[in-house]
């Protein structure tokens, strides 16, 4: 769901895990990750609780 809003908004990233939403720019510290070709983001909650598997390389599909 990320696309830019009229009025002058920031975009807006989801994580791919949970669906918690946030500006791009508050999105800095988040984890992204190729999965299968395609792009995915996580946010610091879900990277922190998945970090040892993200580490191993897991696709999110495991954790």
């Amino acid at each position: 769901m990320s696309g830019a809003y009229a009025g002058g908004m920031e975009d807006v990233v989801v994580c791919d895990f949970c669906g918690r939403q946030a500006a791009a720019s508050a999105a800095l510290t988040w984890t992204t990750s190729v999965e299968g070709g395609r792009q995915k983001r996580f946010c610091d909650e879900c990277s922190r609780t998945h970090l040892r598997a993200i580490e191993g390389k897991l696709d999110s599909d495991w954790w």
